[in-house]
């Protein structure tokens, strides 16, 4: 593994898939110019809308999202997050919430159906269950091994207030750890950057979180703020509060360094 730009997407994601799929696409480009050789996109990248919409364009959404992802890698030749898309499961009425990992040949090296549903009244009023038109996945994300972009785990969004799946991606040997995100507003300003900074220093990884911003519908609103964090916890790119990119290094020597400084991962008495 060497030294290489990684980019964090931040999008306004509608209620319309080829709206969408234009915004991901002239990011992905601008990420690509900018020297990225590893993009991720946020979660619901390309479809934020009301459930009964998601759950009706379901099967669309989740062909033309894959065929996407492929289309782009393979184009710019770099390795993608597809942060997510549902797809549909058989005979439920419901979808995962998923997210995969694409090599710029257009393969698909790793998936992960997302295991905690948002089933929350939020402070601000508005009230979400998640788990009403989403089945959870039953499996812990995988690792991807990758030589030339570092050992990369996957997770998405509300994952990030469960310790317990990053300590098993750092079990796993994961350098680099993606939380694509659709945060919202009222939360992220208290809990993102913090939530995103103890998961990086407690498992000294790298971690990418893309992030969608801003108003989509009706009263649905997120927080923004994509970003990069490096292992000690440094903030190293940050989007703001608009649609654009977070991009930064991933440097192999400064993980080797922060984990020869704070070894703690090797003095952990329960595991």
């Amino acid at each position: 593994m060497k030294s290489y730009l990684a980019a964090a997407i931040q999008m306004t994601s509608v209620p319309d898939l080829h709206r969408n799929l234009a915004q991901a696409e002239e990011l992905i480009d601008l990420a690509v110019r900018r020297g990225a050789a590893l993009v991720g996109l946020p979660e619901n990248f390309s479809f934020m809308g009301e459930e009964k919409d998601k759950l009706a364009q379901g099967e669309t959404i989740a062909t033309e999202s894959e065929q996407f992802l492929k289309k782009m890698a393979q184009r710019f030749q770099v390795t993608i997050l597809g942060g997510s898309f549902p797809v549909p499961v058989d005979n439920t009425g419901k979808v995962y919430n998923t997210t995969i990992l694409i090599d710029p040949s257009g393969e698909e090296l790793a998936r992960y159906y997302k295991v905690h549903l948002f089933d929350v009244n939020v402070p601000d009023g508005n009230t979400y269950r998640e788990s009403s038109t989403v089945m959870a996945g039953n499996q812990l994300p995988s690792v991807y091994f990758s030589e030339k972009l570092g050992n990369i785990g996957l997770s998405v969004c509300y994952d990030v207030r469960f310790p317990e799946l990053y300590r098993h991606l750092s079990d796993k040997g994961a350098d680099v750890i993606f939380v694509p995100a659709a945060f919202t507003a009222f939360t992220g300003k208290d809990h993102w950057q913090v939530l995103l900074q103890a998961r990086a220093i407690e498992n000294t990884s790298y971690i990418i979180a893309p992030a969608q911003t801003g108003t989509h519908y009706d009263r649905r609103q997120t927080h923004g703020h994509a970003m990069i964090i490096d292992p000690w916890g440094v903030i190293l790119a940050d989007a703001g509060e608009q649609p654009g990119i977070a991009i930064a290094e991933i440097n192999p020597s400064r993980l080797e360094q922060v984990r020869r400084q704070m070894p703690s991962l090797q003095h952990r008495v329960f595991s």
